[in-house]
């Protein structure tokens, strides 16, 4: 089976009209791809959501911080959801929750 490009993924994942925390997607992403297992896959599909967000597919709807350590201990936390370049591109390459 083929799995999706990672940050496809991320997009499918939002596509369901939900905020979702950067931990969350993450947890979701680890769980899926066996080559983002660890503190360095981890912190590479947190990259890719940050380049998501800088390039106008995604933004933070709300942020905090780790106090629990939950994802990383003193991290910040951003809750994310698709912009309408994100959901248009979603769209465009059909990844869209419940293949919309």
């Amino acid at each position: 089976m083929t799995q999706l490009p990672i940050k496809y993924k991320i997009l499918a994942i939002l596509s369901d009209g939900n905020a979702h925390w950067n931990n969350d997607i993450v947890y979701q992403l680890q769980n899926e791809y066996s080559d983002l297992k660890g503190d360095y896959g981890r912190d590479s599909a947190n990259f890719d959501m940050i380049e998501l967000a800088s390039n106008g597919l995604i933004k933070t709807v709300e942020f905090k911080i780790d106090d629990g350590g939950s994802y990383k201990q003193g991290s910040l936390l951003h809750k994310y959801t698709l912009t309408d370049i994100g959901w248009n591109r979603a769209k465009y390459a059909g990844v869209c929750a419940g293949g919309n």
